[in-house]
């Protein structure tokens, strides 16, 4: 009877640990350990990584008290800037870095937000291209295609020349020069003025133009001193804006759908709260960059009046080529620029 009266209670405590599980929120199973793998190409202490990965990351693991964490891989541990859309496809990272320019070919219409001219700060390139790209016809066309989910971006301040030698006065001065881009729209901005695109992922800028296979690039402040660019150019320009580039970090759009719904949620929150954080931090620290630059030896003299002008005539039909070419092979161009236009508009952008 002993024996039997214990099996029984054994049983009776089976049974309840079973019902108090059933009785549990859902959210307790989903909140088990969660490790995703994120990877780019950016050196570990890029100012990027420190604005907008780390503290997206972290928020995430807070906000699931600590059930997903994220294993990151910088520096191009995994693959270079360009093999990030394939790698995040195909599972070898859950998240990527996945910056539109250098897979144009795959994601041409995010571009939109690359042309010269649009926008004098990142938070209005941010915030406009953010509800195109979550919602709007680049969500549509662009990342649902390619089978990823954005999950937060940024816009960079509008890009300069800058020069290792030539110092760049008027429109003239601009011919043969070789200039680093990125490929896509910020060819035809330069095309337009007259000087060569090379198209190169940044890792590779500082190698080429210490060798002086380039005259120089077009760059963002904070980048020419991430990639130690500040030892080699001595010149920038100001007053026009020679478009920008995205910084977009996507998830695989089947491990996003395997995910908890809570993880979801917290997910989604994070990139929310951290979209105007970042680009707000970005502009700021652009004049404390300046002044180092400056430090270094960096002239910043900005444009005349005169090549402002000219310049901003010449750049002002790259959008409407841009977009025409785009679509006469089938890609909705002309849609996702003016929806581009609309929400800068509506955010306040000039």
């Amino acid at each position: 009877m002993g024996r039997v009266r214990e099996n029984e209670m054994k049983k009776n405590k089976v049974w309840a640990a079973a019902v108090f599980a059933l009785a549990l929120p859902v959210s307790t199973f989903q909140a088990q350990a969660l490790e995703l793998k994120v990877a780019d190409s950016f050196p570990a202490g890029h100012y990027l990584v420190r604005l907008l990965l780390k503290p997206w990351m972290d928020d995430v693991t807070k906000r699931t008290n600590g059930a997903v964490t994220f294993t990151y891989y910088p520096n191009q541990q995994i693959g270079k800037a360009a093999d990030m859309l394939r790698l995040t496809q195909s599972g070898v990272v859950d998240i990527g870095y996945i910056g539109p320019s250098y897979v144009s070919d795959k994601m041409p219409l995010s571009e939109v937000a690359q042309l010269p001219g649009a926008f004098e700060t990142s938070c209005q390139g941010t915030l406009a291209y953010w509800k195109t790209a979550r919602e709007g016809v680049l969500a549509k066309q662009e990342y649902a295609p390619n089978k990823i989910k954005l999950l937060f971006e940024v816009v960079l301040p509008p890009y300069q020349v800058w020069t290792a030698k030539t110092k760049v006065d008027t429109t003239k001065d601009m011919q043969g020069l070789k200039l680093r881009t990125t490929g896509g729209a910020q060819d035809l901005t330069l095309r337009a003025l007259g000087a060569v695109p090379v198209r190169m992922a940044a890792p590779d800028a500082y190698e080429s133009l210490s060798r002086g296979t380039m005259d120089g690039l077009l760059f963002p402040m904070e980048s020419v001193v991430a990639y130690g660019l500040d030892k080699l150019v001595k010149h920038a320009t100001e007053g026009v804006s020679f478009g920008s580039f995205i910084v977009a970090y996507s998830i695989n759009q089947s491990v996003w759908d395997k995910l908890p719904d809570d993880v979801k949620k917290a997910m989604n929150e994070a990139s929310e709260a951290i979209e105007p954080t970042a680009c707000a931090q970005v502009d700021k620290e652009t004049e404390t960059t300046r002044k180092h630059l400056q430090d270094q030896g960096v002239s910043f003299e900005p444009l005349p009046e005169a090549t402002r002008a000219e310049m901003k005539d010449k750049l002002k039909g790259v959008g409407k080529e841009w977009a025409s070419g785009l679509d006469s092979r089938g890609k909705q161009a002309s849609a996702a620029l003016k929806e581009f236009e609309d929400l800068l508009a509506a955010g306040g952008a000039k």
